[in-house]
């Protein structure tokens, strides 16, 4: 992917976008910004990060839920962006999960590239397919759905 140098929005930008802080914000970058429409984030993943403790002690694998909680990420960053204003205050919660598939085992040194694709929005609910690639392949894949709505919504 040619985008490894170019940074459309930074991490400061990522977290005035999206609640997530450490462990569990996964998108340290946009590279690529289709506005409503697509996004391509990057995750640098590090042994330093506490999944790799238990998952799996001699040989570190980043597990497949936090492959798609990143999708999930870059999706929701997709929505606020699309949204502007109108998204302060709100937040994007996940929804559902289909179509799962883990091809390759994402490790510690690996820069993982996380592509969502939006497949229809219907009012507050967004669908989006997203891929993880390294180095161009495909190491997950999967059609996520979420909702955006007032973070202190007891509605979910």
């Amino acid at each position: 992917m040619s985008g490894d140098n170019k940074t459309l929005i930074d991490i400061q930008k990522v977290m005035e976008m999206i609640p997530h802080r450490y462990p569990l914000l996964l998108v340290d970058r946009v590279i690529e910004l289709d506005h409503g429409k697509s996004a391509t984030s990057v995750k640098n993943v590090t042994i330093n990060e506490p999944q790799f403790m238990g998952h799996f002690p001699g040989y570190p694998v980043m597990p497949g839920v936090l492959i798609i909680e990143a999708m999930a990420q870059t999706s929701a960053i997709v929505v606020v962006d699309f949204l502007g204003d109108e998204a302060k205050g709100k937040v994007v919660y996940f929804m559902t999960i289909d179509n799962a598939r883990f091809r390759k085992p994402v490790t510690p040194g690996d820069t993982m590239h996380i592509h969502v694709e939006k497949i229809q929005s219907r009012g507050p609910v967004w669908k989006f397919k997203g891929t993880a690639t390294v180095d161009g392949k495909v190491c997950a894949e999967a059609v996520i759905s979420a909702m955006i709505t007032d973070m202190d919504s007891s509605e979910t």
